[in-house]
């Protein structure tokens, strides 16, 4: 834990414009109970700009916020490595005031858990002065694009982007089996429990857009290259729509086909074939139509130039 013997001054960033004052605390005073939070309010021991406000008060850029003295979770000192951070900077694809887009590399995770001490998202935050917000994920099997938010107009505008089916996000996979080059849709809901996603009624809706480029005959196998769309954003999407078609991606290991992927191993493939090529969107910044790529990474161009 963490004790503030003395009041708290803190100025609101641009991030936090727009956001109501009880949930910017709870942000900001991590490990203390919302009851408590909700009565340092009412009584008056949080100030902004020297004057009392509501919980639902709406933030302005500037605001200056007095917070108590008040005991909070310890966070842990969270230090990238310099080769980390010299990576992330060397995969930047775009970047304004507002927005930050990277190529990400295959095994990077997004967020530190599950054995990663240091996700991007950390190791970004460690480095830029202003708050940084992803927009979306990728998988940490998953190359490509991902886009992240310096401004919380920004996030906000993406976010409805990605709502309104406006952002447009496209993936290169390799699959199991050949598949008629004409597009396919494949509409099925998928459920996440506590271990996978599945196609299950109970499941959310799901749309994805498969339309096959290259074929590929290897042997007692057979592959095709195939660009994917995706109108929803479900955990695993691609790979569990991919499987349900009988075409699943290359060296999945947790939707893929053993016996093909150990095929494609002996060929020269070790991760996850999936790739976050392009992203096409309005950029909030400058209300402009904005086009990123992020170019196939130099191991998975070399496979096709095998096959």
């Amino acid at each position: 834990m963490t004790i503030h013997d003395a009041p708290r001054f803190v100025t609101v960033d641009d991030f936090s414009v727009g956001q109501r004052l009880d949930n910017y605390l709870i942000k900001q005073l991590k490990g203390v109970p919302k009851s408590r939070i909700y009565r340092i309010i009412r009584k008056g021991e949080v100030r902004v700009n020297k004057g009392r406000k509501k919980a639902d008060y709406k933030l302005n850029s500037e605001d200056i916020i007095r917070i108590p003295p008040i005991r909070t979770s310890s966070e842990k000192d969270l230090k990238p490595s310099e080769g980390f951070l010299k990576s992330l900077n060397s995969s930047i694809l775009y970047e304004d005031k507002g927005l930050l887009i990277i190529n990400k590399s295959h095994g990077m995770a997004v967020h530190g858990g599950s054995g990663v001490s240091v996700g991007i998202i950390e190791a970004l935050k460690s480095q830029y002065k202003e708050p940084i917000e992803l927009v979306h994920r990728l998988d940490r099997a998953t190359s490509g694009c991902l886009m992240l938010a310096k401004k919380r107009s920004v996030l906000k505008s993406l976010h409805e982007q990605l709502v309104n089916h406006e952002l447009e996000k496209r993936y290169l996979a390799l699959v199991k089996n050949t598949w008629s080059k004409k597009k396919h849709i494949i509409d099925a809901p998928i459920f996440q429990n506590s271990r996978y996603s599945v196609i299950d009624s109970k499941g959310k809706e799901s749309l994805s857009h498969f339309h096959p480029i290259k074929n590929f005959k290897l042997g007692e196998y057979s592959a095709s290259l195939v660009e994917i769309s995706i109108e929803t954003g479900r955990t695993h999407q691609i790979r569990v729509h991919a499987q349900f078609a009988k075409h699943p991606v290359a060296q999945d290991n947790k939707y893929g086909d053993a016996d093909f992927d150990q095929f494609m191993k002996s060929k020269g493939l070790n991760r996850l074939f999936l790739h976050a090529k392009t992203i096409i969107f309005t950029n909030p910044m400058t209300n402009q139509i904005q086009k990123v790529n992020a170019p196939l990474p130099n191991d998975l161009e070399e496979l096709l130039n095998t096959l």
